[in-house]
């Protein structure tokens, strides 16, 4: 039986197999700074996050893991002290 693979992971999954970047689906992007997918994608804009376009989609990007895992470690740093 064939699992079946969202749409979005199958082009990260491309994207991680042939770049330097690794990349992260707004989804999961949201889902490791706690907020929904239309609340991440208000964020991306709002701190203007760098959008990995996808091609033939106007609407639907990557984000890249390292700008995210930036602002997860300040979120730690601002925590801690």
């Amino acid at each position: 039986m064939l699992e079946f693979k969202d749409w979005n992971q199958k082009v990260k999954e491309t994207f991680n197999a042939t770049s330097n970047e690794v990349v992260l689906t707004v989804t999961e992007a949201g889902n490791l700074l706690g907020l929904s997918k239309d609340q991440m994608k208000i964020f991306v804009d709002k701190n203007s996050l760098t959008k990995v376009s996808i091609m033939r989609s106007v609407h639907r990007y990557l984000l890249l893991k390292s700008e995210i895992d930036g602002i997860l470690a300040h979120k730690q740093e601002t925590r801690n002290g």
